[in-house]
């Protein structure tokens, strides 16, 4: 059983005898009557459990559903309960939501509030993209983006600014081993009980593992919480590369890549929701080893080394070969991602996903190239993509075929023709193994336009 201590709504509490696999949305509606908020999809897609936690790493918004208690120790949590003032004083994304008619039925309104409220603290105003993660039905986006705007130059309301002071004066359990749970704070702590328990599971984010839980309703008998590993986090330039920790969350991550690796930035800004990528991580993205992770193809394009760790050995493998067979990977027993090298520069580096809707959507294919033309002709070629195969898979035969030749549509159409040798897709409810060969290929024309100043980008249209 699991100890936890942290702020709820400003008030410190602390939780004994509760299962590790508690959620957070459980607790509060079961345990606190904080009903407000609410369980819609309960893995993380639908935004209605939205909660505000607030760390040493600044303000962030997190599904509460898929959130575990013991993630939650010494952080400071707000539900849409506590985004009010004390008094009753309504926050200014509660004024302005009724002001502009941004409720219905009511069902979402919780989670929109607390996401705005989140957007509003730390001054972000990409409504579009802060709001992806929350659905709507009834009301529609249009009078809640209203409302999101006419709050922006309001002040922060002085009790949403108290509980990082607050945090300073708390104790957390990092380490706490019990039968069922471990908490280390440090990458060798971690390593040395990995490798006397292999079978356990490790959690940094939960975003996968918390559906585990919720939806497949799995007994997990022993755990790793791994989010308070600092040194397992950060990112580090050195020459002409980058070291990624695994434990960097996606947010991070595409903050970090926005200046050097744009197009890939780009496709993580499309990683589900700004709730799931606050929690997600890169390492975690790898390991699971999920044939439509989106990551992994931009990086396997880049070149990208993966770094394991077993006990106190660590080994290096080009992040290609990690991947073995359909969830299957290279990582002996005992064995971890500890992180993620990639060149500081890609300039041709381009990263295409396809999927039924543009925001907050799982891949049908995600296509990434990386393809280098000297005085007119291909000098070298990287060429990998999600969802067509069991693996994340490079075009091996496509890349061969461009190799040498002249960069033109000629030489693209002769080497689109081979993509079959490469990738037999199959089949699923997001698209069929056809449809996934056929637009695999206009990927690739799509690239030679983009190379040359084309605009390619699906939210264009032109005449």
């Amino acid at each position: 059983m699991t100890k936890v201590a942290f702020l709820l709504n400003g008030t410190p509490i602390c939780i004994e005898g509760q299962p590790p696999t508690r959620t957070l949305l459980d607790y509060l509606r079961e345990t606190q009557g904080l009903c407000g908020t609410k369980e819609g999809c309960n893995e993380g897609d639908c935004g209605a459990c939205t909660v505000m936690v607030t760390d040493d790493a600044g303000v962030r918004a997190l599904n509460a559903c898929i959130l575990f208690l013991p993630q939650l120790d010494g952080k400071a949590v707000r539900t849409v309960e506590g985004i009010s003032g004390p008094s009753g004083q309504m926050h200014p994304v509660q004024t302005a939501m009724v002001e502009h008619h941004g409720s219905q039925c009511g069902f979402c309104t919780p989670g929109f509030v607390v996401s705005m409220a989140v957007a509003h603290a730390n001054g972000q105003t990409d409504h579009d993209t802060t709001l992806a993660g929350n659905l709507c039905r009834c009301t529609g986006y249009a009078p809640i983006i209203r409302a999101a705007q006419a709050a922006e130059a309001k002040v922060v309301p002085a009790w949403m600014i108290t509980d990082a002071a607050r945090l300073a004066a708390m104790g957390h359990d990092g380490g706490l081993v019990s039968a069922v749970e471990f908490r280390p704070t440090t990458t060798a702590q971690l390593a040395g009980w990995y490798l006397a328990n292999p079978n356990a599971t490790l959690i940094a984010g939960a975003t996968d593992v918390g559906l585990w839980v919720t939806k497949q309703l799995r007994d997990l008998t022993q755990i790793a919480f791994l989010n308070a590993i600092a040194d397992l986090k950060g990112i580090e330039t050195a020459g002409d590369q980058i070291t990624i920790g695994a434990g960097t969350t996606i947010t991070d991550l595409l903050e970090a890549m926005r200046p050097v690796h744009p197009s890939f930035a780009e496709l993580l800004r499309r990683y589900a929701s700004v709730q799931v990528r606050n929690a997600a991580t890169i390492g975690g993205n790898i390991a699971n080893g999920s044939p439509i992770a989106d990551a992994p193809p931009a990086l396997i394009a880049m070149g990208a080394r993966l770094t394991l760790q077993q006990g106190d050995t660590r080994r290096d493998i080009a992040l290609e070969d990690f991947f073995v067979a359909y969830r299957k990977q290279d990582r002996r027993p005992g064995e971890f991602v500890h992180s993620v090298t990639i060149p500081t520069a890609a300039p041709s580096l381009r990263c295409y996903k396809l999927s039924k809707r543009f925001d907050q959507d799982i891949s049908a294919v995600c296509g990434c190239f990386n393809i280098t033309v000297k005085a007119g002709k291909v000098t070298s070629a990287r060429i990998a993509f999600g969802g067509m195969a069991g693996t994340p898979k490079r075009a091996l035969t496509v890349e061969a075929a461009l190799m040498g030749q002249a960069w033109n549509l000629p030489a693209i159409t002769a080497a689109m023709a081979l993509f079959g040798t490469d990738y037999q897709p199959l089949s699923d409810m997001r698209a069929t193994g056809e449809y996934r060969l056929q637009t695999a290929k206009n990927m690739l024309v799509r690239y030679f336009h983009d190379l040359a100043g084309a605009p390619v980008s699906v939210l264009e249209v032109q005449s």
